[in-house]
């Protein structure tokens, strides 16, 4: 009869996905996972099957969470296209801002896993791919909403300024990656609703 698991394994795998958040894939070694996780060796790998698994299963699991928070904003229909809009840019920053560690931000695991594996890991990047496809479709839902409401500028089509959008959110985690205090990031956010009301 096997022995039953005594310990959490969604509290391991939050500590997992904050560990590998911070540090990436490659820098997070097995000894680090066994101290951030509390378990031993044969625990991480009897639960998780391998360090690259227990990757995956955190970034689906961060990707899942971070999504979910901005989709609930984008779907937000008591608010303006362009209120939802800065919303999103505020969570952003407001996420950004939270996350510290010795004065810079720690960015987007999402962003961070794109850089370090997106090319060389197909698992990696079908998540990610997946992921920011649902992230551009609500982007380019609120973008449309707006532009037939007159409040966003149509020079553009949705799907080009939803992607525009995207990467300027994901810009806005690597300047606080390398240090941009609030008032930045809160100045290219408003540029960037310049660009799509003016």
């Amino acid at each position: 009869m096997a022995r039953p698991r005594m310990f959490d394994e969604e509290r391991a795998l939050d500590a997992a996905m904050r560990l590998f958040w911070e540090k990436g894939y490659e820098a997070a070694s097995t000894q680090d996972l066994c101290e951030a996780t509390g378990l031993g060796r044969s625990s991480v790998y009897n639960t998780f099957s391998s360090k690259h698994a227990l990757f995956v299963r955190a970034l689906a699991r961060y990707l899942d969470r971070t999504t979910a928070g901005q989709l609930a904003l984008l779907e937000d229909v008591d608010l303006s296209a362009v209120e939802r809009l800065r919303s999103v840019f505020a969570s952003v920053i407001d996420t950004e801002e939270g996350n510290r560690l010795r004065g810079r931000g720690i960015g987007c695991f999402g962003v961070n896993s794109s850089t370090e594996l997106a090319g060389r890991d197909p698992e990696v990047s079908r998540l990610l791919e997946r992921d920011l496809a649902r992230r551009l479709a609500d982007l380019g839902d609120v973008i449309a909403q707006g532009q037939r409401a007159g409040e966003i500028s149509d020079a553009r089509n949705p799907a080009e300024l939803a992607r525009f959008l995207n990467a300027v959110i994901a810009g806005l985690r690597v300047s606080a990656q390398n240090g941009a205090d609030r008032p930045t990031l809160e100045s290219v956010t408003a540029c960037a609703m310049d660009s799509l009301t003016r």
